[in-house]
């Protein structure tokens, strides 16, 4: 491919285009959290559906990301993404037909497709327009502009439900992917792999249902029970079917995955390092959305205030990661984001249910400023040990592993917690009947409910017996992820390099697109040279 000097001249406002595409990715993830209410209400919808509203959009996303990233390398990563903005807006925009719970769910699973094809697609271009120095800053900016979306999500949600009906969280979308698909005709350049070889028909079909249920079996996991059998059955078949893809992908001569990647220290410790600072994430914002709404009793829109600093945090923190990676070295900046992230989560063992609200903000800055050094850094660990051919598999591929870790990480510490939870008001609730004492010690939004039901006194102190249990549980839930966030540290900085090799610089790592030695010239060529 051949990119002229103008386009080449526009790289960073096509990174801007690239970090708006991620915009409404990032809104989407946290402004539904706070609209569940209204929806429960709006459809009646039980606790199973409410999950599925939420978790449809996930299971979508990280079974087709692989598929996705590797049609996105061979048809055109500028297609992919135009085509993966207007499957996302249009989806969005179905959400003022639907009358049924059904029916958001159906729209949430056709927006994980369009996801699907937006996030592998915004980072393989972004390998293919920079270079050296310039990758890393603009991993960063593309980091920090996209949590914009992440970090603004709990309040845009609460101010749209405050003013209007439980759509507007989905018509949110709209707009911004309007204005990212007129901006991308202009601004985005097209790229793909020039050998892209045959299409591994069966090794596609192999992940996608692999990961599909693997992230099922995830969901279903604190529900149903680890041992249940339709979560234990799920999980051998998706053992099965992805030791059949990998046996598949090593057998064949064109995969669709090229295991070698993995030999990369720099790629497999960098998908590691941001799939647990994920799975750390993700399971203390499902733990800290149901302490704010419920011990503390705080509205949709005092629970997204308290929660806005994450944008301010995950902005600084991925913004000023390349200027640290420069000065100490990649291995340094991720070890560092990763032992800041696990002192932060080790701080909730000292809350308590009234823990003030500048305290939780204060901590949702941190929680963030630490990612922002993981993330960024880690990523562009990722994207620089691979051909930048193969930038879209291999960038689907580090974000398949960030999705299933944050759902694993919702699950295992949703579970941990609730379990804790139980086991400390079990027979503490005072004289509910048998019914309402059950659902009170299975979970502290149950309690909250119950709560309200009940005269003044009773419901006080149903609530603070259940506010303490939840707080200490969430606690100790959160210093279980805080050590493994300080384990992933310490391998970071033994098996991490500092340095990509030089054999990647001059071969792997080295990008399609590189500008000119002579601005004179009126081509820019974009093909890797043999």
């Amino acid at each position: 491919m051949t990119l002229d000097p103008v386009q080449y001249a526009r790289r960073w406002k096509t990174l801007g285009v690239l970090s708006l595409s991620l915009v409404i990715i990032g809104l989407d993830t946290t402004i539904l959290n706070v609209a569940l209410p209204t929806l429960q209400d709006e459809f009646d919808a039980s606790a199973s559906k409410l999950q599925w509203m939420v978790d449809s959009y996930l299971l979508v996303f990280a079974g087709l990301l692989l598929v996705f990233g590797t049609l996105g390398d061979r048809f055109g990563r500028k297609l992919a993404l135009q085509a993966g903005v207007a499957i996302f807006g249009l989806a969005s925009l179905g959400a003022v037909v639907v009358d049924s719970a059904d029916g958001v769910i159906a729209v949430r699973a056709a927006m994980g497709v369009g996801a699907a094809l937006i996030m592998p697609a915004t980072l393989s271009i972004i390998a293919n327009i920079f270079t050296g120095g310039e990758r890393g800053k603009a991993i960063a900016i593309w980091a920090a502009l996209a949590a914009v979306g992440i970090g603004l999500g709990p309040l845009a949600g609460g101010l749209l439900l405050e003013w209007f009906d439980w759509w507007s969280v989905f018509l949110v979308n709209v707009p911004f992917a309007a204005v990212a698909l007129l901006l991308g005709i202009r601004y985005l350049p097209e790229s793909r792999d020039p050998r892209p070889g045959s299409f591994d028909l069966l090794g596609a079909a192999l992940s996608t249902a692999g990961f599909s249920i693997l992230v099922y079996a995830i969901i279903e996991a604190p529900e149903k029970g680890w041992f249940s059998g339709p979560v234990l059955g799920s999980l051998v078949a998706s053992v099965v079917l992805l030791s059949a893809f990998l046996w598949w992908e090593r057998r064949i001569d064109e995969p669709m995955l090229d295991l070698g990647f993995f030999r990369s220290r720099r790629f497999s410790v960098g998908t590691a390092a941001v799939s647990v600072a994920f799975f750390a994430l993700l399971g203390a914002i499902f733990a800290l959305t149901q302490y704010l709404q419920f011990v503390h009793g705080y509205s949709a829109i005092e629970a997204g205030a308290v929660m806005t600093p994450m944008a301010l945090g995950l902005m600084m923190g991925a913004g000023s990661s390349s200027k640290a990676v420069r000065r100490l070295g990649i291995t340094r900046v991720i070890a560092a984001g990763l032992t800041g992230l696990a002192l932060v989560l080790a701080l909730t063992v000292f809350w308590e249910p009234d823990t003030g609200a500048f305290t939780l903000a204060a901590w949702f800055f941190g929680l963030t400023l630490a990612m922002g050094w993981v993330m960024a850094p880690a990523t562009e660990a990722v994207v620089g040990a691979v051909p930048a051919a193969k930038s879209g598999v291999a960038s689907a591929t580090n974000t398949v592993a960030r999705m299933v870790a944050g759902a694993l990480g919702v699950a295992v510490i949703g579970s941990l917690i609730s379990s804790l939870y139980s086991n400390d008001v079990d027979g503490s609730l005072g004289a509910l009947p048998p019914q309402a004492h059950a659902a009170a010690e299975d979970s502290i939004g149950a309690a909250s409910a119950i709560a309200a039901q009940l005269p003044p006194d009773p419901a006080s102190s149903v609530l603070a017996t259940a506010g303490d249990a939840f707080t200490q549980a969430m606690g100790i839930g959160l210093t279980v992820a805080a050590a493994l966030a300080a384990a992933m540290a310490i391998i970071v900085v033994r098996f991490l390099p500092a340095r990509e090799p030089e054999a990647a610089q001059a071969e792997g790592a080295k990008p399609d697109m590189r500008p000119l030695a002579d601005p004179d010239r009126e081509s820019l060529d974009l093909q890797p040279q043999n």
